[in-house]
């Protein structure tokens, strides 16, 4: 899996799946360019400090960033104690208009690589509301037609997962057709990262032990890595539209 010559913006480069990737990444011969709220503990080639979040922060980090970009690794974001309205302008709206604006700075072969979750595995469950909130035409539009369909506190982590998923198999092919830019969901369980704690508070410590059984143990940061860097890989340059999940087996399970 070479990755030599490669530019790779990382987001959420600075700490859990986003450093294992960035490190990965670079041992393979890629040039990584993070991008974080926090600053970096480990060696990169560049790194842009900006808060996901808002649209004129991303806007800004964009312009800071090549004018060439071979991957993007979407993986920064936040748990579901985290308000509703960050939760969507984090894990789904401004992933979204980080990812369109730097289409046009990708080649043929390019591709994007989106972290969603074990979590937005019932997606299909919501489907047309995914589908219509993938069709707003903006950052802005999309906080509109949220202000109508309102998300519950309790469930916004796993229907922004979900909403991610179907956003990816929807806008995947067209980009791969028209551009030859590829698009793929990487779909984690339980990864001991810092915020694996707020996911068990999430959850619920009853669900959590329900479903303790299902896995042998929660991933390791470096467990997931190699999952993004393959999809970001040449190796991977037939693969679009697809959420693979890396679980250690978990979704399996739900059958």
């Amino acid at each position: 899996m070479n990755l030599y010559g490669k530019t790779i913006v990382i987001t959420g480069s600075s700490s859990g799946i986003g450093a294992e990737t960035a490190r990965l990444l670079r041992q393979r011969g890629a040039h990584v360019i993070g991008v974080d709220r926090n600053d970096p503990m480990i060696t990169l080639d560049g790194f842009v400090k900006a808060d996901l979040s808002e649209q004129a922060a991303i806007d800004d980090a964009v312009r800071q960033l090549p004018e060439r970009i071979d991957g993007l690794a979407n993986i920064a974001g936040v748990p579901g104690t985290a308000p509703v309205d960050l939760v969507a302008r984090v894990n789904y709206l401004g992933l979204r208009h980080l990812t369109a604006r730097l289409l046009d700075r990708m080649p043929a072969g390019a591709s994007v690589v989106n972290v969603a979750s074990i979590l937005g595995y019932e997606w299909p469950q919501r489907l047309d509301a995914h589908k219509a909130l993938a069709t707003t035409a903006s950052f802005e539009a999309g906080l509109a037609w949220l202000a109508k369909h309102p998300v519950a506190q309790e469930t916004c982590y796993q229907y922004f997962k979900e909403a991610l998923i179907v956003w990816t198999f929807a806008q995947s092919q067209p980009w791969f057709l028209q551009r030859g830019v590829r698009m793929n969901c990487v779909a984690p369980g339980p990864v001991f990262t810092p915020i694996l704690g707020d996911f068990v508070t999430m959850l619920g410590q009853e669900r959590v032990e329900k479903d303790a059984h299902r896995m042998k143990r929660p991933a390791l940061a470096d467990e997931i890595a190699p999952a993004v860097a393959f999809l970001c890989s040449d190796d991977a340059r037939w693969v679009s539209g697809i959420n693979l999940p890396v679980d250690g087996g978990l979704a399996s399970t739900y059958i």
